[in-house]
């Protein structure tokens, strides 16, 4: 009896340790397909994003030239209102402080409260820190100003 349970014990041992190379290999090739399928969707939708990108950045730069436009003309027909005798006030627009100022105040102040913290000696630390951080918030307000366009970008 013994004989009979060790050689079925044996059996089921090496069947269930077959080899199942056909189906690991089907399920890599699944795998693979998913994942050439993936970055092939990824590369349309970069595409498409791309181009909805570039769209947007035309209509943005049609708008401007048309609100120079606008300006040019409005300014010209001032300036003829103004020489024909007639004395009317002009208004400019307001634009307030710029990203790259708002930057510098902030980072300045942040910077030497950050300095006085650290370093307690005479002041030395929030001055350093004040010079710092007005420059790194001078550079961050300056970009946001090129992207709104505020600033133009160089080229």
């Amino acid at each position: 009896m013994k004989k009979i349970f060790s050689m079925i014990a044996l059996t089921v041992v090496l069947a269930a340790c077959g080899n199942n190379a056909k189906e690991e290999a089907r399920i890599k090739q699944e795998a693979a397909a998913a994942v050439r399928d993936s970055l092939k969707l990824d590369s349309f939708n970069r595409a498409e994003q791309q181009k909805i990108a570039v769209a947007k950045e035309e209509k943005i730069r049609e708008e401007k030239r048309m609100l120079l436009l606008s300006e040019r003309n409005e300014a010209a027909a001032a300036s003829a209102a103004n020489s024909g005798g007639a004395t009317e006030a002009t208004t400019t627009k307001k634009k307030g402080w710029s990203q790259a100022a708002k930057g510098a105040a902030i980072g300045a102040g942040a910077g030497a409260i950050g300095g006085l913290l650290i370093d307690k000696k005479k002041g030395r630390g929030a001055i350093i820190g004040g010079v710092v951080g007005a420059g790194t918030g001078y550079v961050i307000g300056r970009g946001q100003d090129r992207k709104s366009g505020r600033v133009q970008p160089k080229n």
